[in-house]
């Protein structure tokens, strides 16, 4: 099976890679074209265009920044898609527009799977992330065996649309617990408690979370540097809110921390990173939010293992 994989990012370039260390017969589109030659150099080739790629390969994977990039990749590829041909989107992304691009790619008896991954870049680094599956039961079990390759633990979420939901839903719970983190290591500092101490009694304590393990070390360090930035937690809070919106969910937190985030983007950048937003408490503050000891950067250390499906119930 020849594979093609469109954009190679922070998150994209780990994922392809995992595919190419386990020997999958790799091609390669990116905008930017040092990253597609960082690939080449390793052994992938190169496609010109999306088109191009969904003509040469019998799968082909998008990693992309935003909706409107996914239709703009997939709205090439359609004219190449048949009987034989399947389209996986690895981004996160609007769940009605998978619906809306798998029902295109259906017309033209290809498959349409949309995979999109949890747990950090430092995981997909190592094919130890968790994936969201959602489509035809047939579809997932076809593209399990890259699956496997791709991340640790999968769950075949059910219909078309239903993986997106959910992984906008991990992400908006991922920053809520970023946000409290913030104000928990702010106020204890406040009150004069050890910062690596708190850390500690986070982790040991009902209060501890995957973010607390990962993030909180970031930002204790000064990296700040999570390969997660403020955009990308825009674009996943407001495809929540929409989900939330159309179900009629009056939420209170989530337009709360659109506010933040906004008000982090005028502070620091749009595309900041989003451990930076710990940083408006220092500014308002005075306090310094720092201690020894901890990471610049995430390592993931579990061990690379084949992936497996996770069972419900």
């Amino acid at each position: 099976m020849k594979v093609g994989f469109i954009g190679l990012g922070n998150v994209g370039g780990k994922l392809a890679g995992s595919l190419l260390r386990n020997g999958i017969d790799l091609m390669v589109h990116d905008l930017d074209a040092a990253l597609v030659e960082g690939f080449v150099a390793r052994g992938a080739t190169a496609s010109e265009d999306p088109g191009a790629m969904m003509r040469a390969c019998q799968v082909v994977i998008t990693c992309l920044p935003s909706p409107a990039a996914s239709d703009a990749v997939v709205t090439q590829m359609i004219p190449h898609m048949g009987p034989g041909k399947t389209w996986m989107e690895m981004s996160t992304t609007d769940a009605d527009e998978v619906i809306r691009l798998g029902a295109q790619v259906a017309t033209t008896g290809g498959l349409a799977v949309e995979c999109p991954v949890s747990g950090g870049c430092h995981r997909a680094d190592t094919g130890n992330i968790s994936i969201f599956a959602g489509g035809e039961r047939a579809g997932v079990e076809h593209v399990l065996p890259l699956l496997r390759h791709l991340g640790r633990r999968i769950l075949h979420t059910g219909p078309l649309g239903s993986a997106s939901k959910l992984k906008v839903m991990t992400n908006y719970l991922a920053t809520v617990n970023l946000l409290s983190l913030c104000e928990a290591l702010t106020t204890m500092k406040a009150a004069g408690i050890d910062l690596a101490t708190t850390y500690e009694a986070i982790r040991i304590s009902s209060g501890t979370s995957f973010v607390h393990e990962t993030e909180s070390q970031l930002i204790l360090s000064g990296s700040r540097d999570v390969n997660f930035t403020m955009d990308l937690v825009q674009k996943d809070i407001g495809l929540f809110q929409k989900l939330a919106d159309q179900g009629g969910v009056p939420l209170e937190i989530s337009p709360l921390i659109i506010d933040i985030m906004s008000d982090g983007q005028r502070r620091y950048g749009i595309r900041a990173q989003s451990d930076r937003i710990i940083e408006r408490l220092e500014e308002a503050t005075g306090l310094s939010i720092l201690a020894d000891g901890f990471p610049t950067e995430l390592v993931d250390t579990e061990p690379e293992e084949p992936g497996y499906e996770v069972t419900r119930g």
